[in-house]
């Protein structure tokens, strides 16, 4: 018998680095046990190039994924897990978000916006390279945790 994936949603305000390498991460680590989206409150036109070259660095592609708005999932589609990655997200999210199976499973997991970065393109990479292994982090000892 087969059993359904559960659903993640992964939200942040542009959808354009933290969210999309969250998503990406999850997938890869776990694509088996979840389903995974992500979206954004105010969702950027592209994936920032910079997130791209970040993941792309541990053989993880997101090239082809893209920002979606919140608007699409939000009472729309019944999930099991939420995850903020950003406080601005957090801050407009509903704290009852509808179609959540769980409200103890609304996670808030805060990382600093990697696009906010100054300096050159090499500085600005590294703070998507720290981003991303804080998230890594992250989504490491949510499954550890999580069986």
């Amino acid at each position: 018998m087969e059993t359904r994936k559960q659903k993640v949603l992964i939200l942040c305000s542009g959808n354009s680095a933290r969210s999309q390498m969250a998503e990406g991460f999850l997938r890869n680590m776990a694509g088996d046990r979840f389903e995974v989206m992500s979206a954004g409150t105010e969702p950027a036109s592209n994936i920032n190039p910079f997130a791209i070259a970040a993941m792309s660095e541990l053989g993880i592609d997101i090239s082809a994924q893209s920002p979606k708005d919140l608007s699409l999932y939000l009472g729309q589609v019944f999930i099991h897990y939420l995850i903020i990655v950003c406080s601005k997200a957090n801050d407009t999210c509903p704290r009852v978000w509808p179609g959540l199976a769980n409200q103890n499973n609304r996670l808030y997991w805060p990382v600093d916006d990697p696009a906010e970065a100054t300096g050159s393109d090499k500085e600005k990479l590294e703070a998507f390279r720290e981003a991303r292994n804080e998230i890594r982090e992250k989504l490491e000892a949510w499954l550890a945790s999580n069986p």
